[in-house]
């Protein structure tokens, strides 16, 4: 997914959504920084509908019709929506490799998936979008583990912080779903149940 200038669009959003904006330096001009008010008011129950789905899709990277798929797959499910939602989200195998601290981005992640490094279960998988369950094994390929991507894995298991539901194994080149992909609402950079109203209009 093509993105424009990433400090520009989470200035826009007010929200973290790059792992780019996630560092003291924009935290600290962001803090500094007077904010803009352009006279709406309060703002329509839309636009904030709008401004957390714009969120929630820009941490994923994903295109306005994936997000919306899952949103809608996520409300035909039985059970809470927002559950059902943050759990295809957290289940794609982009974004496990990058909880499991194989990249520093999920772009980056994307894009390892992409180039065939990733193996699902021992067999390679090259779809970033693929949802993992409880009990798979993400791993590196053993041919890949040589690269320079992975020079220094050592050093970057310890100082990983891998979520509860990822069990680093085989010295931090494999990390099994102990549990089913799953985000913290309140951890989350945008809020869930407002995506879903904006999908159920």
């Amino acid at each position: 997914m093509l993105v424009g200038p990433k400090y520009k669009i989470c200035k826009r959003l007010g929200s973290s959504v790059f792992e780019k904006c996630q560092t003291q330096k924009f935290q600290l001009a962001e803090a500094r920084a007077p904010r803009k008010t352009r006279g709406r008011g309060r703002g329509s129950d839309f636009g904030a509908q709008l401004l957390e789905k714009q969120k929630a899709r820009f941490t994923y990277g994903l295109t306005e019709t994936q997000f919306s798929r899952y949103a809608h797959e996520a409300m035909e499910k039985k059970g809470a929506s927002t559950t059902g939602l943050l759990a295809r989200l957290e289940g794609r195998l982009d974004n496990v490799v990058y909880r499991a601290g194989f990249t520093k981005t999920r772009r980056a992640a994307r894009q390892l998936v992409s180039h065939g490094h990733v193996m699902v279960n021992g067999r390679r998988s090259m779809v970033p979008s693929h949802q993992v369950d409880e009990g798979d094994v993400v791993s590196i390929r053993p041919e890949s583990r040589g690269s320079a991507l992975f020079a220094n894995r050592a050093e970057a298991v310890a100082e990983s912080k891998t979520p509860a539901w990822i069990a680093l194994e085989d010295q931090g080149f494999a990390a099994k779903i102990a549990e089913k992909p799953m985000v913290e609402e309140t951890s989350a950079p945008f809020n869930a149940a407002t995506v879903i109203q904006f999908y159920s209009r």
